[in-house]
């Protein structure tokens, strides 16, 4: 089959063309995360012939991921995920260029990798990489199209395009309270789906930029699939954003890693036995106040998440734990950058204390 029977459904569009075509053969996108969003934007992009696709990402396929991930397949399990959606991606279209990057995206290598292509797409789950996504779209003058999930909830919007508002102008920074993620929600796959497939279509309307086409710059797309009722809402700039209102060279670049040296997990049966060990309920207020592990200290996760410092030794052991064992890990990664050690997560967290049988 020729190139130009390839895309042939998509170049008879006369908002394509062949022109349209070059311009998406010319193209590069980088797309940081191949999970849930990543995978369909990734399978799109791919298909349409863009030229050159970058692909961030040092996390391994997990058997939890195949119900939405939809590039893996179950014999890919424990491969990198950089590494395996390249490898699909090249049986899917050999005609273009894929570069894999399996690192984790940070402060020392997001400028040099965003200087490199010309769109990238958000296809991360925390607001720490979402703030280096922004900032650095914006110290390098890139156009990067963000993409959220969570249950049967989808968002979709295009930051730092033609001078429109940047990430920070919506979200100046993390939201106070804990926004739970989808290994703590859930998720439906199809929801994954809509959304990275519809950062695709923003990315290769960009790249073509015909008359009719106008993406989502100054506008949040918000759908929920219980109903699919949409609405898009107007996002204006903000003069006073503490990104996009600064020069290039004077705009930072920070990083907290959420993925720091490994956490010790220990199951509720042993968090038991260790009674000389301080335990931290790091759900909120409300949950605390409804029930908790006798003996337990109280310091929120989205107290951690703004800044403070819980006033606990640094030479005891410190046992986390929150409903079901995902925050309580987020806030362990935190203490740790803060210097504690010693520090271990309840796994299954206050549901599993509560059966009684953990073994």
């Amino acid at each position: 089959m020729s190139i130009k029977q390839r895309y042939q459904r998509q170049t008879i569009l006369p908002e394509i063309g062949d022109l349209g075509q070059e311009k998406i053969s010319a193209a590069s996108v980088l797309c940081v995360g191949a999970g849930g969003l990543g995978c369909p934007a990734l399978l799109y992009l791919a298909a349409a012939g863009v030229g050159r696709i970058g692909i961030v990402d040092f996390d391994a396929v997990d058997e939890t991921n195949l119900q939405r991930q939809v590039l893996f397949t179950t014999d890919q399990i424990g491969r990198n995920k950089a590494q395996a959606a390249a490898e699909r991606l090249r049986a899917l279209n050999p005609h273009i260029e894929l570069q894999e990057h399996p690192e984790e995206l940070n402060n020392h290598n997001a400028e040099a990798l965003f200087e490199d292509y010309d769109i990238v797409i958000d296809g991360t789950d925390n607001f720490a990489t979402k703030f280096l996504i922004n900032d650095t779209a914006v110290k390098t003058g890139t156009p990067f199209i963000y993409g959220s999930i969570l249950g049967f909830d989808g968002q979709l919007a295009v930051f730092n395009h033609n001078g429109g508002p940047c990430y920070r102008c919506l979200f100046p920074g993390a939201p106070k309270g804990q926004i739970p993620n989808c290994a703590e929600a859930g998720i439906i796959g199809a929801v994954a789906g809509i959304i990275g497939t519809s950062q695709a279509m923003e990315a290769l309307k960009i790249i073509v930029a015909h008359e009719s086409f106008s993406p989502l710059s100054g506008k949040l797309w918000v759908i929920d699939m219980h109903s699919m009722a949409n609405k898009t809402l107007s996002l204006p700039k903000n003069h006073n954003c503490p990104t996009c209102s600064k020069t290039s060279k004077d705009i930072a670049l920070h990083y907290s890693s959420p993925i720091c040296s490994p956490i010790a997990e220990i199951s509720c049966a042993q968090a038991r036995k260790n009674k000389a060990a301080l335990v931290i309920d790091v759900r909120e207020r409300e949950e605390w106040a409804a029930d908790h592990i006798e003996n337990a200290q109280h310091f929120a996760l989205s107290r951690l998440m703004q800044g403070h410092t819980p006033d606990i030794p640094t030479d005891q052991d410190i046992i986390l734990y929150c409903q079901k064992g995902v925050r309580s890990m987020q806030a362990a990664q935190i203490l740790q950058n803060q210097g504690y050690s010693n520090l271990s997560n309840m796994t299954g967290g206050y549901e599993a204390w509560l059966t009684r049988n953990e073994v």
